[in-house]
């Protein structure tokens, strides 16, 4: 004990007596494991550094200017969330010990802070966007102190320090108009436009240096474009966070992140919108060169979209945000559905023949069986006109529509929507010039009648042919006589008669005859000579004749005739020329 004893104040005899060499050697030796108790953090000048700030936390870091230089400028860059931030410059009495100085516990620049001096505040801001301070250096100033502080969240700062007069030039300058403004919104585009900045129009041999990129997303806007790559990297670190619950906590980690914490690093910047492009999901970044209107593409229909554009110094890796923007898409185009009444009958017209339109319908059959019957027939032999009917989103039915009557039933379902589509063919644009269209200069194509039929149970029958025939036998000089096919259900017959001209007879009537789909509803009530019931239930014997007086002696008639029904559209017969005797 008294041999330790001897030794331990030799040591200590030995540390008085070289206490001016001590520094050095304390240096040289001193171990890697050994930290002093305040981490000291120097602001380097003419180069970005970046400092984390855990939250409540006040982080400081020092710097000296060099005797001859006039002023000086602190830039800081918050990321994703407000600092407060202050600049502060400390003046010292007397300068402190060396061996204080290099003591293993306290690091330059507390010793400093410790020491006697003065302080003078020189700026304090709490601000969320990059703020810049400027202003002559301190002759008398033995160190600036910077100190940040972050209340709401852990986050990081970007920091620059710049000697002399002037603007870093680090940094790209901002219009003083700064907003976004939103010059058109579409359904799926919107088109932006901005003021250009000072550093583009001022130096366009530099103008490859810089560039403009657009962030869209449908969160909210950004106010820096670190703030958005840090989102980027926590819902990155969001989807691992199950598999990292699965692992097993230990003591290490938790020590090992409050150890970083205490100590500042100084990352290269990286490329600012690389993160972005490579990790981000709910993000959208387009870099467009140096243009100041840009036009955004491939966007969701009737959904708010937030607009941010960053100017991006490629050179120094640095980025200035403008005041961004939001809109909110229009709606897609809702196609118009027309209701149908009860019984309506319905010219369905295509405008357009160049090109492919189409047209929706609904309706509501009555009765608690949801029974109707749909009826349609195409007035056009070259069109293609197809038929859809579907109900809650599924469809029932789909068909061609052509020149014969089309009998859809509908039953089980409130409603319908229909859906009627014209097809363009190559031939359109050539008949079209040479189409003279309908008579009355109706351009219909397709003819439409629906009815509720809640006490049918089917389609309704349809008579075995259309054709009429005349009787050479029965045929005077001043009347002749009908026959045609009718159903086994009652229903009402209607004979028309048209007197042909002496041209038209001629011609042998053929272009005189009544087009196929025009109903009674289009023909003169001094043109309708007959109406009749008629039912037989054997339909091979369901056969009616009628009797048209009143006719002139050799003259030429074209006679129509309808089968009028309760539900559907009437059905028209083939047109049938006769011509009376001129002697008898």
């Amino acid at each position: 004990m008294a041999l330790m004893s001897q030794s331990w104040c030799l040591g200590a005899a030995l540390v008085l007596f070289c206490g001016s060499s001590w520094p050095q050697v304390r240096s040289a030796l001193a171990p890697e494991n050994e930290v002093p108790l305040r981490p000291t953090t120097w602001l380097p000048e003419g180069k970005l550094t970046s400092i984390t700030l855990p939250k409540g936390r006040t982080r400081r870091l020092y710097f000296t200017l060099k005797k001859k230089a006039p002023a000086m400028s602190v830039t800081v860059s918050p990321c994703d969330s407000p600092i407060e931030w202050g600049l502060a410059a400390r003046t010292l009495k007397d300068k402190p010990l060396k061996s204080l100085q290099w003591s293993t516990k306290k690091s330059t620049p507390e010793v400093w802070w410790q020491g006697p001096g003065t302080e003078e505040k020189i700026h304090s801001r709490t601000s969320n966007t990059v703020d810049t301070y400027r202003g002559p250096s301190y002759p008398h100033a033995s160190i600036y102190i910077l100190r940040l502080r972050s209340k709401q969240q852990n986050t990081r700062a970007t920091v620059y320090l710049h000697e002399g007069l002037g603007p870093s030039g680090i940094f790209p300058l901002l219009p003083a108009d700064p907003r976004v403004h939103t010059l058109g919104v579409g359904m799926t585009s919107v088109t932006l436009s901005w003021a250009p900045s000072a550093s583009i129009t001022s130096l366009p041999q530099t103008q490859k240096s810089y560039e403009y990129c657009v962030l869209i997303n449908s969160q909210k806007n950004y106010q820096s474009l670190c703030g958005a790559q840090e989102d980027t990297r926590k819902e990155k670190e969001q989807k691992h966070e199950k598999k990292e619950r699965k692992r097993r906590v230990t003591v290490w980690p938790i020590l090992k992140e409050w150890w970083w914490q205490q100590w500042d690093t100084y990352p290269e910047p990286q490329s600012p919108t690389s993160s972005l492009t490579a990790e981000s999901t709910g993000l959208q970044c387009v870099c467009q060169g140096t243009e100041s209107v840009c036009t955004i593409s491939e966007l969701l229909p009737d959904t708010q979209y937030y607009f941010d554009v960053f100017l991006i110094d490629i050179v120094n890796r640095t980025s200035m945000a403008y005041k961004g923007t939001f809109a909110r898409t229009h709606e897609e185009a809702q196609p118009a559905i027309t209701t149908l009444r009860e019984g309506e009958l319905r010219w369905v017209t295509f405008p357009d023949r160049h090109f492919s339109s189409e047209q929706f319908f609904s309706f509501r059959p009555r009765g608690w069986q949801h029974s109707g019957l749909l009826t349609l027939q195409s007035c056009s032999g070259d069109e293609k006109v197809k038929v859809t009917v579907s109900s809650k989103g599924h469809v029932l039915t789909s068909q061609a529509v052509g020149g014969d009557l089309v009998h859809i039933w509908l039953q089980g379902n409130p409603s319908y929507l229909i859906h009627l589509e014209r097809e363009a063919t190559a031939t359109d644009q050539l008949s079209a010039a040479n189409d003279p269209g309908l008579p009355g200069g109706l351009m219909a194509s397709v003819k439409m009648q629906t009815s509720s039929a809640y006490h049918r149970k089917g389609v309704p029958s349809l008579p075995s042919t259309l054709q009429i025939k005349s009787f050479n036998r029965l045929r005077g000089c001043n009347s002749v006589t009908l026959a045609w096919m009718g159903t086994e259900e009652r229903s009402l017959y209607c004979v028309y008669s048209r007197k042909l001209g002496i041209y038209e007879d001629e011609a042998g009537g053929v272009a005189a005859l009544t087009a196929p789909c025009l109903g009674p509803e289009s023909r003169s009530d001094t043109e309708r000579v007959l109406c009749k019931y008629f039912q037989e239930l054997n339909p091979q014997r369901a056969v009616t004749t009628a009797v048209i007086g009143g006719l002139e002696p050799g003259m030429a008639y074209v006679f129509d005739v309808y089968l009028m029904r309760r539900w559907g559209l009437p059905i028209k017969y083939a047109s049938k020329m006769v011509k009376t005797r001129k002697e008898c």
